[in-house]
C-alpha cells in the first residue's frame, strides 16, 4: 500500500453520498486511494500526491463514477482520518 492504512484513526462518508453509490463502490474507491491510484486527479496534483506520500501532506483523490456523480476523497497529512465527500461537501 502507498499509504500506510495502520495510521488511520477514521475513516467518514457522508451520508449523502450513500445516496449514490453502493457501499461496496465506496469500498474500492477507497481501495484504490490507498493504494495510490489518484482516479481522474488531474497530473499536477497527481504529482503532488506523489509528493505528499514522501512529505507526510494531505492527499486527494477524485473518481469520476458516473456523468454525474464525482466523488473526493482526502486524507489528511496526520493521517488520522480519510473522508469521502462529494465536491459540494468540500
Amino acid at each position: 500500500c502507498k499509504i500506510k492504512k495502520r495510521v488511520f484513526a477514521a475513516v467518514s462518508s457522508a451520508r449523502r453520498l450513500r445516496h449514490w453509490i453502493r457501499s461496496e463502490g465506496l469500498i474500492r474507491l477507497l481501495e484504490r486511494h490507498l493504494s495510490g491510484d489518484w482516479g481522474d486527479t488531474c497530473e499536477s496534483d497527481a504529482r503532488a500526491n506523489e509528493e505528499a506520500l514522501r512529505s507526510g501532506n494531505r492527499i486527494i483523490s477524485w473518481y469520476q463514477v458516473s456523468k454525474e456523480l464525482r466523488i473526493m476523497i482526502i486524507t489528511e497529512a496526520d493521517r488520522s482520518a480519510t473522508t469521502i465527500l462529494l465536491p459540494g461537501e468540500y
